[in-house]
């Protein structure tokens, strides 16, 4: 397994749509083994493929009180309820963070690593945030785009995770 280099903002493959995953073959694998550790390594809680170059649609997620990594494959977001304000940042746009509006809860189609069709359902937590967040990423979005006004980005002291 290998870290990988992070893509900053604003490397295009950040405002390209990614790919359906068509086969979950063995370099599909190793992109999402290699995903988790740049994930880990960059103390991120969340990474899309395309914020590592490869634009297709796969997203791995760790949270952190949750033992296990998930993994989606072709996420779609099937439904979105409500409005929050919430503070993001992201490993593509180091040491700053932002204030944008979430869904108040989300519901998200994908399948797992094994080809399994997987349904999330999160409300008002973190794990909401990450879902809108990293499949934003699949479809060439960043957070800031979000944002109403840049200028209100604040730096923060660590680079923030995702």
């Amino acid at each position: 397994m290998s870290v990988l280099k992070i893509r900053i903002n604003p490397d295009p493959v950040l405002r390209k749509k990614a790919r359906k995953v068509t086969s979950l073959d063995n370099s599909v694998q190793k992109l999402i083994d290699d995903m988790i550790d740049t994930m880990h390594e960059s103390q991120g809680i969340g990474l899309a493929a395309n914020q590592v170059g490869v634009p297709l649609r796969i997203v791995v997620i760790h949270l952190p009180d949750e033992k296990d990594v998930l993994v989606l494959i072709n996420p779609e977001v099937v439904e979105r309820r409500g409005e929050r304000r919430v503070v993001e940042g992201c490993l593509s746009i180091p040491g700053y963070q932002g204030e944008i509006t979430r869904a108040q809860s989300v519901k998200v189609k994908a399948k797992d690593r094994n080809g399994k069709l997987i349904r999330k359902k999160a409300s008002n937590n973190l794990l909401a945030n990450c879902l809108e967040h990293e499949i934003d990423h699949l479809n060439g979005i960043l957070y800031i785009d979000h944002m109403a006004d840049t200028d209100t980005l604040f730096k923060t002291e660590n680079e923030l995770a995702e």
